[in-house]
Parts: C-alpha cells; structure tokens; sequence
C-alpha cells in the first residue's frame, strides 16, 4: 500500500510539473505573441505616421499651388487695370487731339477773318498777324509745357507702382519665409515628441522583459524550493 501510495505521488508530481512546464510553455508563447502583437502595432503606428506625413505634403503642395494660382490672378488683374489706365490715357489723348483739331479749326476760322480784315487794313493785319503769332507760339509752348509736365507725372506715377509692387513681392516672400521657418519647427517639435514616445516605449519594452525575468526567476526559486 505505502509502495502504491508513493507511485501515486511520483505520478501527480509528474503530472503536477508537466502542468507547470505547460503552463510555462503557454505563457512563453503569449509573450511572443504579445511581442509580435507590439511590433504589429509599431508597424501600423509608423505606417499611419508616413500617410499622414505624405497626406499633410501632399495638401501643403496644394495649398502652395492655390497661392501661386491667386497671385497670378492678382498680377491678372493688376495687369488688366494697367491696360484700363493706358485705354484711358489713349482716351484722353485722342480727346486732346480732337480739341487741339476743333483749336486748329478755329484758327483757320480766326484766319480767314483776318485775311478778310487784312484786305481793308494791311497794315493793322500785319501787326494784328505778329500779335497772333506771338500768341500762337506762346500756346504751343504751354502745350509742350503741360505734355511734358503730365510725362513726367506720369514717369512718376510708373515708378510708384513699380516700387509699391516691389514691395508688396518682399513681404511676401518674408511672409513665406516665416511660414516655412514655423513649419519646419512645427515638424521638428513633433519629431522630437515623437523620438520621446519612442524612447517611453522602449523603457516600456524593457521593463516589461525585467518584470519577465523576475517572474521567471520567481518561478525557478519555486520550482527549487519544490524539489
């Protein structure tokens, strides 16, 4: 009986290790796949990271090209005022002609009066001729004078818008400047959280293996003591 008794308890300690070894087993098993599961999840959080990087490129490169596309349509527009201002300078030019033509035809009007006139006093129509002529060259000059007075207001004015839309294309470019000195440090913030995320989860990492270890020595300084 004491011999059955002994081979019974040879047989449960069998049995009692085996269900150890296979407990241990299982659990070394769920390890790996908890490790694969986390190199799973690094995986899916790297890839996540690429598309929203391409993602966030890919808008950036849109939003540039609507910028371009609205400054072109801006200098359109510029360009299409310019083109209205030089119509109506063209305008006012040709109604200038028109009135220097109706000055012309009242001149030749004033000049067959005088040529009427000059046949009763010759004498008082040369004088008055003299007179006329002073007169008429007197206006030509006043006319130079104003035409080169409104060139050169108009030489003005070109250069202001030059220098107004000089400008204007260096504020833009320092406010790109800034934009892009913003969103390269936006990105480099984020890259630096990302390596202290990285660098969190790798002492997650290792602390999960020194707690396995030390379950596995618990479990090895119970298995001595058993025995």
């Amino acid at each position: 009986e004491r011999e059955r008794e002994r081979e019974r308890k040879e047989e449960e300690e069998r049995k009692r290790r085996e269900a150890e070894e296979e407990l241990e087993r299982e659990r070394e098993r769920e390890r790996e796949r908890e490790h694969e599961r986390e190199r799973e999840r690094e995986r899916e959080r790297v890839r996540k990271e690429e598309e929203e990087r391409k993602q966030r490129e890919e808008e950036e490169e849109l939003e540039r090209e609507r910028e371009r596309e609205r400054e072109r349509e801006r200098e359109r527009e510029r360009e299409r005022e310019r083109e209205r201002e030089r119509e109506r300078e063209r305008e006012r030019e040709r109604e200038r002609e028109r009135e220097r033509e109706r000055e012309r035809e009242r001149e030749r009007e004033r000049e067959r009066e005088r040529e009427r006139i000059q046949r009763e006093e010759e004498e008082l129509e040369r004088e008055r001729v003299r007179k006329e002529e002073e007169e008429r060259v007197r206006k030509e000059e006043e006319e130079r004078e104003r035409e080169r007075v409104r060139k050169e207001e108009e030489e003005r004015k070109r250069r202001e818008e030059e220098e107004e839309l000089e400008r204007e294309r260096e504020r833009e470019r320092e406010r790109k400047e800034e934009e892009e000195r913003k969103r390269r440090e936006a990105e480099e913030e984020l890259e630096r959280e990302r390596e202290r995320e990285r660098e969190r989860e790798h002492e997650r990492e290792r602390e999960r293996e020194r707690e396995c270890a030390r379950r596995k020595k618990r479990e090895s300084n119970v298995k001595r003591k058993r025995n």
